[in-house]
């Protein structure tokens, strides 16, 4: 393994790999905990001025509170907004019955613009991070990352609206974080897949943050101290920033005696440059003609080679590709299927629970804490996608082949963990969502670790950022259709989303043609070695005659 070679070097690799392991899994993917913060923000009093009473029509109960809890006298914690909601309901039975739809509503625009801007902005942040490298790029994210969480740490129920900027700068800092992390999979060659699988099931894992921070608040733990602790937390980023990533980038293949980061010996910046402008030019370092590259596409222009094969693709014919067109409609459906899920959570538990808040918060919590096996979940997907690796290439089959061969199967397991996902979530039953719930942190460590491995598979590294953000960016763009969905539901349906749902997953049938794509582009290269080798052994048998 590369990355083991050399005492110092490879305890600095390891280092490297457990500290990003723990940014993804405590700090990076928290916003796509939801559900459990909006249980938090709904006691808290966040947007309860959209709460309508269906007996005397705009809840003067819900407002009362609010202007009380605003006032001079709030902080003094003489009374809280819910305990004063509690007793005036058991006091009013008539002022008991509300209709928080609004409330919802808003809480659902939160997480679209939230789940948008996470992906749309990917693809300047990939931008930045291919054109000034790995420190920049942290930068950037970690002071998205902390203005996002003093945002959140300030803000209260008459501040609602702040919630809108400041979970987009959580998730965009997060973002960030994974993408420079996802190049340390490069530092272990053979296990390349398999840690970036690894780094986005962490990244999902983080959701799980959100629960912590539901419990705490049921324990006495105020909003703002545990957002003020995840504040504070950015000093850790910044010394992993300066100590343990490299400056500019991690080239694949690795080169001999790489090294990175802050430390007395020899600086790694002229290896890294030299790296990338080989891999660009597709020449040695010396000059002395085109230097060996597996990083071709395989399907530049759907399926045929590129005119030159000393040079690496250029971004356009990556993204005029059939295998980014298709990888795109992939991600598209089935991101679109998840954020709606997750968007429409908490409404959809009320709804089935009968507004039994116990019951809710029992269920919320149950999906929280399957959000932590993510990172149990997605190096499965790695390890499906490495499974060739240490085993001898067919004839004239390159890595590069190989990789996207194994890719193939991954691709698939992943659009039908979502097809069966959906399924079950259109169901009207409570108890089964419970599985619902497994299906989902499992197709959701499957899909974006399969995302990111594929993206490096079959396009050149050079260009892994921008592609990588315009995949995100653009399924960001199907990913808004999820609000109107909710408008649909709300309103035309009754609060019932059962056509919606059979809708979004007879959708999720597009996500097959992808892996069923790439599964016959690689039988017919096969085939091409085949006819060429039998070919060859025909010439030379009549030569020899």
């Amino acid at each position: 393994m590369l990355g083991c070679e050399g005492g110092g070097v490879g305890l600095r690799y390891r280092l490297t790999l457990a500290t990003g392991l723990v940014e993804c899994l405590c700090f990076a993917g928290v916003v796509f905990g939801w559900a459990s913060l909006v249980f938090v923000l709904k006691t808290d009093g966040y947007f309860t001025d959209l709460c309508v009473n269906l007996t005397t029509g705009p809840n003067s109960t819900v407002e009362t509170v609010d202007r009380m809890n605003s006032s001079p006298w709030s902080s003094s914690s003489l009374i809280s907004l819910p305990s004063l909601h509690l007793s005036l309901s058991l006091a009013l039975p008539s002022l008991h019955l509300s209709d928080c739809s609004g409330q919802d509503e808003q809480f659902s625009l939160v997480f679209t613009v939230t789940s948008f801007m996470n992906n749309f902005l990917t693809l300047p942040n990939g931008f930045i991070f291919d054109r000034f490298g790995t420190m920049a790029t942290r930068l950037l994210g970690i002071c998205l990352y902390t203005t996002g969480t003093l945002m959140v740490a300030f803000s209260s129920s008459a501040l609602s609206m702040l919630l809108f900027p400041a979970l987009s700068f959580i998730a965009v800092g997060g973002i960030l974080f994974l993408i420079t992390n996802i190049q340390v999979g490069n530092l272990f060659g053979s296990h390349r897949s398999t840690i970036i699988t690894l780094y986005n099931g962490a990244f999902d894992s983080s959701s799980a943050v959100f629960l912590i921070i539901k419990v705490m608040h049921e324990g006495g733990v105020s909003l703002r101290s545990s957002f003020l602790i995840l504040s504070v937390c950015s000093v850790i980023h910044l010394l992993r920033t300066f100590f343990l990533m490299p400056n500019t980038h991690i080239p694949y293949p690795l080169p001999e005696g790489f090294t990175y980061g802050v430390s007395p010996g020899k600086s790694n910046s002229y290896n890294v440059e030299e790296s990338e402008k080989t891999r660009e030019t597709g020449r040695t370092p010396e000059g002395e003609g085109p230097a060996e590259t597996d990083d071709m596409p395989l399907q530049p222009d759907d399926g045929q080679q590129s005119e030159d094969s000393g040079k690496v693709a250029s971004f356009r014919s990556c993204v005029q590709s059939g295998f980014f067109l298709w990888h795109l409609v992939w991600l598209s459906v089935m991101q679109l299927r998840h954020y709606l899920f997750i968007g429409t959570l908490n409404p959809m538990l009320n709804r089935l629970a009968d507004n039994d808040s116990a019951l809710v918060s029992q269920y919320t919590n149950a999906f929280a804490f399957t959000q932590l096996c993510g990172v149990l979940c997605a190096p499965w997907n790695g390890l499906i996608m490495d499974r060739h690796k240490g085993k001898p290439l067919a004839p004239g089959e390159t890595d590069k082949e190989a990789d996207l061969r194994s890719s193939s199967l991954s691709l698939f397991l992943t659009s039908l963990q979502c097809l069966l996902f959906s399924i079950c979530a259109s169901s009207p039953l409570l108890p089964l969502q419970y599985l619902t719930f497994i299906l989902q942190v499992l197709n959701r460590s499957f899909l974006y670790g399969g995302n990111a491995a594929f993206v490096s598979i079959a396009f050149p590294g050079v260009h892994f950022g921008k592609l990588y953000g315009l995949v995100m960016s653009l399924s960001a763009v199907v990913s808004l259709l999820q609000y109107p969905c909710f408008a649909l539901v709300k309103g035309a349906l009754g609060g019932d989303p059962f056509y919606v749902n059979i809708a979004l997953t007879l959708l999720t049938l597009l996500a097959f043609i992808h892996p069923i794509n790439i599964f016959y582009h690689c039988r017919k290269l096969t085939n091409q070695r085949e006819d060429m080798a039998g070919g060859a052994a025909i010439t030379l048998a009549e030569a020899k005659m």
